[in-house]
């Protein structure tokens, strides 16, 4: 039985980031340094396959500070962490090395220079996600207000209009964001934003590439976990282009095959936490029903390197 065809359309740039790349490094120089286990303060990246990967190699994932030993190694996620966590973890006289990817991190100096010249920051980003609350966490309590949506803008408590900023998480929807930049200046016309757009090169980037493949796709698959901010947004990013149909997949088990009946063409991508084995596998499980003809389609290309910290780098 001759199978049918399909173009699979590759997005470019696709999964792992510079960030995400230095903080699995991160793990397994530690690993190489100190021996297992070394403990790691929430997933190190939002991707169980690599967390279980890193686990099998003597890494222990914990939520909190206080599931660790005080004589083991811990480290923190690419996410970053509010300042209280490196402080207890240097009360308890730990060591610890700092993964946060250092775009997040540039996003918590640009906080702090703002409240140190007086400004209450507004956080453009999603509740409760680790980011969210790493950058929250680097100022005291009620100098950074949260709004996910243009709603949440109009309802907005500020201590004075005149004396404002405004950071965003790093991971979201580049055209989301702008609506609710724009409704801020709006409300707010003394607003004051970064010199430079706090949403990473490689959002934005994969961000990009999904556009491109949407109009071209009737269907797409986009590789990441459930609570990886962004890869969820690329299947947003997909729809609102113009997708018929976009799933978020783990693994290629979970491709659900019965909406894709009667397709000729699927855009595939990856999160920047997805590593690319697992676009191989799901090519290759399109492949056992279609006779498959990949096309990758690049918007832009990267190459964006981010050093590991001293500590670890006096090891190799």
């Amino acid at each position: 039985m001759t199978k049918p065809p399909l173009t699979v359309y590759l997005a470019a740039p696709r999964g792992f980031c510079a960030g995400v790349d230095r903080a699995i490094k991160i793990v397994e120089l530690a690993l190489e340094k100190w021996g297992a286990p070394v403990f790691v303060r929430h997933e190190i990246v939002h991707n169980k396959f690599v967390v279980d990967d890193l686990k099998n190699k003597g890494a222990v994932f914990v939520e909190e500070l206080d599931e660790c030993p005080d004589d083991r190694p811990v480290i923190f996620s690419a996410h970053g962490v509010p300042k209280s966590v490196p402080a207890e973890a240097a009360s308890r006289e730990m060591i610890y090395v700092d993964a946060t990817c250092p775009l997040v991190s540039k996003v918590h100096i640009e906080a702090e220079r703002h409240h140190e010249n007086g400004l209450q920051i507004v956080m453009i980003g999603h509740d409760g996600h680790p980011e969210t609350i790493g950058t929250m966490g680097q100022l005291p309590e009620g100098e950074v207000l949260l709004v996910e949506t243009v709603e949440d803008v109009a309802g907005l408590a500020v201590r004075d209009e005149a004396q404002l900023a405004f950071v965003t998480q790093t991971t979201l929807s580049v055209d989301d964001t702008a609506d609710i930049v724009a409704a801020l200046q709006a409300r707010f016309p003394a607003i004051r934003g970064p010199h430079k757009e706090d949403i990473c090169y490689a959002t934005t980037n994969r961000q990009e590439a999904v556009k491109a493949i949407a109009t071209k796709a009737e269907a797409m698959l986009v590789v990441g976990a459930p609570n990886s901010s962004n890869s969820r947004r690329l299947v947003e990013v997909g729809a609102k282009a113009g997708c018929a149909y976009a799933q978020l997949v783990q693994r290629a088990t979970e491709i659900d095959w019965r909406a894709l009946e009667g397709i000729g063409s699927i855009g595939v991508t990856a999160g920047a936490s997805a590593p690319e084995v697992l676009v191989d596998e799901v090519i290759a499980a399109l492949a056992e029903r279609y006779e498959v003809r990949v096309e990758e389609v690049e918007t832009a290309s990267e190459s964006v390197h981010f050093k590991v910290p001293r500590v670890l780098r006096e090891l190799a």
